[in-house]
């Protein structure tokens, strides 16, 4: 469903490089490569200054194809991006980012994936980055470190659509086109934000957690990650057609409480505390790019009933929405990394989106 403004007015394993790989040939489009970027001395804008900040970032595809940066959410990576559902869906010949045509670049945020970040070393004394820090890192890695001056395409789901807003405000002339996926363009509030709360004191609060100091990991940081998980993602159509009785619904959450959990807590903690202060809102006006927010209408993190898209997108020059209707086949704000549900909007997009001068 498409709404115009005019109409509304860590990688977790080395291992996993090698699965990555066949899948990409599987989906048929080239093998990922793999590189590390310094940004040196880093200035985070707590005023604290890194002296190197280590970026690691995926590509799929030649760096003489046009470039197109894919941002992925909280907790993830570049690489995990690379699904048949999304890459298998978007990259191969003849896709709308294929990768004989484009260059398409999946950086790993700060404090995430094979990036810098607290598990590192520095643990609870890593500096407190925010989102505007990490897409400034972003920002280095593709002008200093892969020498880009212009993007065809931001794409970014979840807490990578949330950086895609924030790029289109700060680098509003650095890209043609720009799609921020299950995110709105406000302040990290409402339930979004208390249940974020949840998982950064259950974590901060448990004994374990020893300001940081632990030597077994804090239990709570997975208990308060499925309870996150299944509050704020999944749809409620899709799990009740996943858990009908208490017996199925029982057996799904005790399945996911006993999945490995490799995630260190530090990591966690400031993966979710990093959206606290986001806030693209007071500089919408500043967008040039033509945008297309993609949203799910049983997301469960940006419920559409509030009309902030539709009051907000009224502020972007050249914004749309294309509103994904809820079934049983969705799966509420992880909607949004299966491909399937956007490809010809987005196909169109990149078709129309006007080539902007560098």
């Amino acid at each position: 469903m498409l709404f115009t403004t005019r109409a509304i007015g860590r990688i977790v394993l080395c291992a996993l490089g090698a699965l990555l790989v066949a899948m990409a040939q599987a989906a048929d489009f080239p093998a990922p490569k793999h590189g590390d970027w310094v940004a040196r001395d880093f200035k985070f804008h707590t005023g604290e200054v890194m002296a190197e900040l280590k970026l690691h970032y995926t590509t799929v595809g030649a760096a003489t194809g046009e470039p197109v940066l894919v941002l992925h959410g909280t907790t993830g990576s570049g690489a995990g991006m690379l699904t048949p559902a999304f890459a298998g869906e978007l990259f191969g010949p003849g896709q709308p980012l294929d990768a004989t045509k484009y260059f398409i670049i999946l950086p790993d945020a700060i404090g995430h994936g094979q990036s810098a970040k607290p598990s590192d070393g520095q643990r609870a004394k890593f500096p407190r980055y925010n989102y505007d820090d990490m897409v400034q890192a972003q920002y280095r890695l593709l002008t200093e470190g892969l020498g880009i001056k212009h993007l065809r395409l931001i794409i970014g789901n979840s807490m990578g659509g949330m950086h895609g807003w924030i790029w289109g405000v700060a680098h509003p002339a650095f890209m043609d086109a720009l799609v921020p996926m299950a995110s709105q363009p406000t302040e990290m509030s409402s339930r979004n934000w208390m249940l974020r709360r949840l998982i950064t004191d259950s974590i901060r609060n448990d004994p374990e957690w020893k300001d940081g100091n632990y030597t077994v990991q804090p239990r709570s940081a997975q208990t308060a990650s499925v309870f996150y998980g299944i509050a704020t993602n999944g749809g409620s159509l899709a799990y009740q057609k996943a858990a009908p009785t208490r017996e199925r619904a029982d057996k799904l959450l005790n399945d996911r409480l006993a999945a490995s959990f490799r995630a260190d807590a530090n990591d966690v903690l400031y993966q979710w505390d990093s959206s606290r202060d986001y806030n693209p809102a007071p500089g919408l006006e500043r967008i040039e790019a033509t945008l297309l927010a993609i949203n799910a209408a049983d997301d469960e993190r940006n419920p559409p009933e509030t009309g902030i898209m539709e009051r907000e997108l009224k502020r972007v020059k050249n914004g749309a929405l294309w509103l994904i209707p809820a079934s049983e086949n969705t799966a509420g704000h992880g909607t949004t990394a299966q491909a399937r549900f956007y490809v010809e909007p987005l196909r169109k997009l990149l078709e129309t989106a006007p080539k902007r001068a560098m």
